[in-house]
């Protein structure tokens, strides 16, 4: 990153915090020096391929099942054309500014690396384009996860040719010709090879991928506090998570989600009230207690997973055929969406089960045979108030439907292609799931942070951990204290915005310093 908040984009790998910086708050970029020479170079091998009597796919024939036919040199100009418009074929919902951002960005340094052939002056316009806040608009359907992620990369090309519609830097929706022509941005003519240097990536899904390992991050550390929130105000114990007994389980998640936990708990006066053997009659917590490191911390060691094979992605220029640093340009398979599938079908498991643990601590809150002492459903008066009782329901009907994303879409595939792309990855499909399922568990560790908070105040005049009680100082700001039944949904959104921006972490980091 440059010294000016630019990202700078060149040959070698971009950090999972330039595509935060670009996709979420908005980092204008520029193309290295050495970004151009290898971009230039690369096109001048594809320049005398395409003056070459001999075909080259990609550059002098057809495409996908259509390979096999030679195109005349004064229709290769139009086949970029025909190319970019017939793939920008995507329907449906609106994709976020923040994913096509994303994308634009990865597909942009894959240009960048000089495998492409792109011409550097269709480079520097994606550049200009991402820099001026011009989003193409992307449609939620049309990718396999195949060839890459055609018809979303499709629309951003359809805008570089001055076609299509895009949002502007001010989200107005307009024809992107005169989006263009006031940021002075000159649309492209795309020359040879340039339509499928533009659009056969896997940028979408990659960029997907970052922004919800950002977001799973940050939620898995929330899911730490809220876990030792319930332990706190159920009465449980923090004895489970001692380090010499995760040291018997070397996963390196588990060690570091037990001593967040520990951390949040310090200073407990509600755990010292039951600590004498005198007064405590609790011989082990339920599994959604006891067992929360477990699950946190092997949620932790697949987000790491998933970011290693970011990185390795990141690291890669996928097209297809590729200029290769010896000058041959060659097909291969590179663009096939599987490495990145799995990972985001496996995040959304990830997100299923840290929900269905969360929802089940806020379920114990509720029952007077479960919660040690609290009201029913933490009722100011039990029968005329119903209190977190219907809260309960909105948790587990997330919890059924992140279930029902878990289920991975990368075990399907559709032939397309008249049987030449025969097997596909699904992998934005993949993608698109996961972006609901981390808004899912956003929602249910809100509510599990809402109803902990309210039993910690109900467990008045026993003071909470200094952690804790940051945390429910934070959530006491926009909702009130206990008492008769409310509207409950605005005091939910509240709690959902406190955890998705970090609030809830930040409140109890306060106290206790960075969580790992």
């Amino acid at each position: 990153m440059g010294d000016n908040g630019v990202v700078n984009v060149g040959p070698e790998p971009l950090s999972f915090e330039d595509v935060i910086r670009v996709a979420r708050h908005g980092a204008p970029v520029q193309l290295t020096d050495d970004a151009i020479a290898a971009v230039a170079a690369a096109r001048q091998r594809v320049d005398e391929l395409a003056e070459s009597p001999t075909p080259a796919y990609g550059i002098s024939t057809g495409f996908g099942a259509l390979a096999t036919r030679h195109i005349d040199p004064a229709l290769r100009t139009q086949l970029q054309r025909s190319l970019v418009r017939s793939h920008a074929a995507g329907n449906g919902p609106e994709v976020e500014t923040e994913v096509v951002r994303a994308l634009m960005l990865l597909r942009l340094h894959t240009l960048a690396t000089g495998h492409t052939g792109i011409r550097p002056t269709t480079a520097k316009t994606l550049a200009a384009l991402i820099s001026s806040g011009i989003t193409p608009i992307v449609h939620e359907y049309g990718s396999l996860g195949c060839s890459g992620d055609l018809a979303p990369l499709a629309h951003v090309a359809l805008t570089l040719m001055g076609e299509g519609v895009v949002r502007d830097a001010s989200g107005t929706v307009r024809p992107a010709a005169e989006a263009l022509k006031q940021a002075r941005i000159e649309p492209v003519e795309l020359a040879v090879k340039e339509g499928l240097a533009l659009i056969n990536g896997t940028d979408g899904m990659l960029g997907m991928l970052i922004l919800a390992i950002d977001d799973l991050t940050r939620l898995v550390r929330t899911a730490d506090v809220s876990a030792a929130m319930s332990v706190e105000a159920l009465l449980g114990t923090d004895r489970v998570f001692a380090p010499e007994l995760q040291a018997l389980r070397p996963h390196p998640g588990l060690a570091l989600s037990a001593a967040n936990m520990t951390k949040v708990l310090r200073d407990s006066g509600v755990m010292a009230s039951h600590r004498d053997p005198d007064n405590c009659t609790r011989v082990q917590d339920a599994y959604s207690l006891r067992c929360a490191p477990q699950v946190a911390g092997a949620a932790r060691d697949t987000i790491a997973h998933a970011a290693t094979v970011a990185g390795w992605e990141l690291a890669s220029a996928v097209d297809n055929p590729a200029v290769l640093d010896d000058g041959r340009v060659e097909s291969n398979g590179n663009f096939h969406g599987a490495p990145v599938a799995y990972v985001l079908d496996f995040l959304a498991v990830v997100a299923a089960d840290l929900a269905s643990m969360s929802e089940r601590r806020t379920d114990r809150f509720l029952d007077v045979a479960r919660n040690h002492g609290l009201p029913a459903f933490l009722a100011d008066d039990p029968g005329v108030d119903s209190g977190h009782m219907i809260a309960q329901y909105t948790q587990a009907a997330i919890v059924s439907e992140l279930k029902r994303l878990a289920v991975p879409a990368s075990v399907d595939s559709i032939p397309s292609s008249a049987m030449q792309e025969d097997h596909v990855s699904m992998g934005w499909s993949a993608a698109r799931k996961l972006r609901r399922s981390v808004d899912g568990l956003t929602r249910v560790l809100a509510v599990e942070v809402l109803t902990a908070a309210r039993a910690l105040d109900l467990r008045a005049p026993l003071e909470p951990a200094p952690a804790t009680a940051a945390v429910v100082r934070a959530l006491r700001e926009t909702v009130p204290a206990p008492g008769p039944d409310r509207f409950l949904a605005p005091e939910i959104e509240s709690a959902v915005r406190l955890v998705a921006d970090g609030g809830v972490v930040a409140a109890a980091e306060s106290v206790t310093g960075p969580l790992a």
